[in-house]
């Protein structure tokens, strides 16, 4: 019988393994929030705090009660705009790195080109 590990830890080991993989990840995350799906973003950010620094020391660091982190994070959380960007600009300061949006075109359809 092969013995496999979670997902979530399979998950959490390779963020805590690979800088380009935690930096991407959080990428990801906050791609999906700014695409709407915040659930799976909010559910990446939360796999992401867990696999790097945890609640306890993003607590610390924010001065804030983890659990309540916790809870903004959780599916049926809703973190005011203030606080998850004050979670994003954090995490983006310990990783070293800033994400921007940046504006693009959409893609023009083949039916109007055709036209």
């Amino acid at each position: 019988m092969l013995l496999t590990k979670d997902l979530n830890d399979k998950v959490r080991e390779r963020i805590q393994q690979s800088a380009p993989f935690r930096r991407e990840y959080l990428r990801e995350g906050l791609h999906c929030v700014i695409t709407g799906d915040v659930e799976t973003g909010k559910s990446v950010l939360r796999d992401y705090i867990n696999g790097t620094l945890g609640f306890v020391a993003l607590g610390k660091a924010l001065s804030r009660d983890p659990k309540t982190l916790m809870r903004m994070l959780s599916p049926k959380g809703n973190p005011t705009i203030r606080n998850f960007f004050e979670i994003v600009t954090y995490l983006q300061k310990i990783e070293r790195f800033k994400l921007e949006v940046v504006e693009s075109q959409p893609a023009k359809s083949s039916a109007r080109r055709a036209a």
